[in-house]
């Protein structure tokens, strides 16, 4: 079964951009960024969320924790 023919992929690269959003925000991005490129380069920029170092945590989401 091809996934093109039945109208799969899309669906496979929505749940890959969802997953990746949440990836990224356990590392300290933004979810809502990652999402959107997610729907671009899909697998590539779960390597990159993987690869890159994890990011700065900022104020806002410290002040999120301590409430």
């Amino acid at each position: 079964m091809d996934y093109t023919d039945s109208g799969l992929a899309p669906i496979g690269w929505l749940t890959l951009a969802l997953i990746n959003a949440g990836l990224a925000e356990s590392k300290s991005r933004s979810r809502w960024r990652w999402f959107v490129a997610s729907l671009f380069i899909g697998p590539l920029a779960t390597a990159l969320i993987v690869v890159w170092p994890r990011g700065a945590v900022s104020q806002r989401s410290e002040s999120r924790r301590g409430e």
